[in-house]
């Protein structure tokens, strides 16, 4: 791979990480991963304002991470971006297994740092 393509790819992976940088984000991913869902459903399941689970919405949206359709008065999302979704899925389960403190995977392959005692 040429450093120009090395460049592109680091920069795709930054910008990609970019949008998934916040908790919300994260949740709504997780939340579509199963199926579409309206606006409604996702307020049930996530807790936040109306506005501002829109703007979230939107931003994914435009990155190409969710599609969305309209049924009338409804706007039902979906997953479009598989690589977001195992990106996402990757690390949050690499993180949780971390914090319940499985000694099974070795410090060199964790994705958080070890909390030091003392």
């Amino acid at each position: 791979m040429s450093q120009e393509e090395s460049e592109a790819v680091f920069s795709s992976a930054a910008d990609l990480f970019s949008i998934l940088s916040t908790p919300i984000r994260l949740r709504l991913i997780s939340a579509l991963c199963h199926g579409e869902k309206n606006v409604s459903q996702l307020l049930a399941e996530i807790d936040t304002t109306q506005p501002n689970m829109s703007q979230h919405l939107s931003t994914l949206y435009r990155a190409g991470i969710l599609g969305k359709r309209r049924e009338g008065t409804q706007i039902f999302y979906n997953l479009k971006s598989q690589r977001a979704a195992t990106l996402c899925r990757a690390v949050c389960n690499q993180i949780a297994t971390e914090i319940d403190g499985d000694a099974s995977i070795p410090v060199s392959d964790r994705l958080m740092p070890t909390l030091r005692q003392g």
